[in-house]
């Protein structure tokens, strides 16, 4: 039996905009969709929140996406645009927490090789070797909307065309916001990790 990539075995292999047309008239239609990215979307917000607020904003955010799906854009199959969009939108609301986050594990030991990272694991686009203070610090000091592309890229797996339908701001944008994020974390890194900044071509 073939699945799609992201649906378990026992899932509905519907597109996400299919499955949201049908929660129009089937609200119970949708609780495949959160199935389906509530994991990611809860990873995303405990990656940015910390682990408590985590389960809070991914429950805001399916709610937020329930009340608005008759106004979802039937045309996308994919939805996690418009999820990390709300979950992004949500996550503003909480800029000093998520500043006292970035600055909390900038304070904090670097683990020994053989330890466990001490903080979420950064994706592999911004650093293969987990939050380290340097990065961290750097982090806590980008301006919102610089930090909510380069997350979204990063943390959410979003493609540029993606992060700007989650963010509503065109391609351009999104890729000069996020060149300008990745060379001021390139500068606070001393320019010398090429690995903490990888640039991934299957997103450009």
């Amino acid at each position: 039996m073939t699945v799609e990539p992201g649906v378990r075995v026992g899932q509905s292999q519907d597109t996400d905009a299919s499955l949201i047309e049908r929660s129009r008239d089937e609200p119970e239609a949708f609780a495949v969709l959160f199935d389906r990215h509530a994991e990611a979307v809860h990873r995303y917000a405990a990656r940015r929140l910390g682990a408590e607020a985590a389960d809070d904003l991914m429950a805001e955010t399916f709610t937020t996406a329930f009340q608005r799906r008759h106004g979802y854009d039937l045309a996308r199959d994919d939805a996690r645009p418009w999820l990390f969009g709300i979950a992004t939108n949500l996550i503003s609301r909480h800029r000093r927490a998520e500043a006292r986050r970035f600055r909390a594990l900038a304070g904090l030991p670097v683990p020994a090789e053989h330890e466990e990272a001490v903080a979420d694991r950064v994706a592999a686009r911004v650093s293969a070797q987990g939050v380290r203070r340097e990065l961290a610090a750097a982090v806590a000091r980008l301006s919102a909307r610089h930090r909510d592309v380069l997350l979204l890229v990063a943390w959410a797996d979003l493609g540029y065309e993606e992060a700007a339908l989650a963010l509503g701001v065109p391609v351009g944008t999104v890729r000069s916001r996020l060149h300008r994020a990745r060379s001021r974390l390139r500068e606070a890194l001393g320019g010398s990790d090429p690995s903490a900044l990888r640039e991934d071509s299957g997103h450009a």
